[in-house]
């Protein structure tokens, strides 16, 4: 037995590549992976318009359809709402088109919030792992630690920065890592930088194997076109990772 998950990003709605879209919705319609997990940034400015097309494009699948929040997620004009309520968009989106939990013979999901609402730093666009927030995801993991599936951790920030030679851009990134392998997580998947990427990152007596989706968006980087990944996942097993390149014009 195996489970399939088609892993995408930072689609952007709003500035999103409707060829890239259409290249993704017909793989799930011929391929019905177990699930389609998008790992943040659903819109460009947050507003009722863009929320409206992701709930429309992840509403039509009929396959289990897991979301995590980005930094474009939050309201970008309504700055009241931003500091009072920053994921009521997201959770009404959520409510109508995502799954609360995903589990499969092979996986276990896992949510880390790394968005905030503003941060001491500037851009506030980059990742913050708070300790409520590290510490629920640790409980979760750790409620799985005699269990032989794959494990793996979600979020919208890469947890160890674009390179694993380099710093990490996320604010508490390197030591929630640590917290999650050494809790038992195998896999954290992420998005944020429009770079696909597999590797393995150790941190304390833990390695664990970091994937990132690209973009599906007009807002391309580092060179790399439109993606997506497939990852194939069956238990005691390294995730295996197909990154589907879609050379499509904006």
């Amino acid at each position: 037995m195996t489970t399939t998950l088609f892993h995408i990003s930072d689609v952007h709605f709003g500035v999103e590549n409707r060829a890239a879209l259409d290249a993704v919705a017909k793989a799930v319609f011929e391929e019905r992976p177990d699930a389609l997990v998008c790992t943040g940034d659903l819109t460009q400015r947050a507003t009722h318009k863009q929320y409206a097309a992701a709930a429309r494009w992840f509403g039509q699948f009929g396959v289990p359809v897991w979301l995590d929040v980005g930094n474009h997620d939050m309201p970008y004009y309504n700055l009241w709402e931003r500091f009072t309520d920053p994921f009521k968009r997201f959770r009404r989106l959520h409510r109508a088109v995502a799954v609360e939990a995903f589990e499969t013979e092979d996986v276990v999901l896992v949510p880390l919030l790394t968005t905030v609402a503003a941060q001491r730093r500037w851009p506030w666009s980059d990742g913050v792992v708070k300790d409520a927030a590290l510490a629920a995801s640790v409980r979760q993991v750790e409620n799985f630690a005699d269990d032989p599936r794959t494990i793996i951790v979600t979020a919208h920030h890469p947890l160890h920065g674009p390179n694993t030679d380099g710093p990490s851009d996320t604010i508490g990134g390197n030591e929630a890592l640590r917290c999650l392998g050494e809790a038992g997580a195998n896999a954290v998947l992420s998005g944020h930088i429009h770079k696909p990427f597999d590797e393995f990152r150790s941190a304390g007596t833990s390695t664990t194997q970091v994937i990132g989706a690209g973009t599906l968006s007009t807002r391309l980087r580092f060179g790399a076109p439109p993606s997506y990944n497939v990852l194939t996942c069956q238990r005691g097993q390294d995730i295996s990772v197909e990154t589907r390149r879609i050379r499509a014009e904006a």
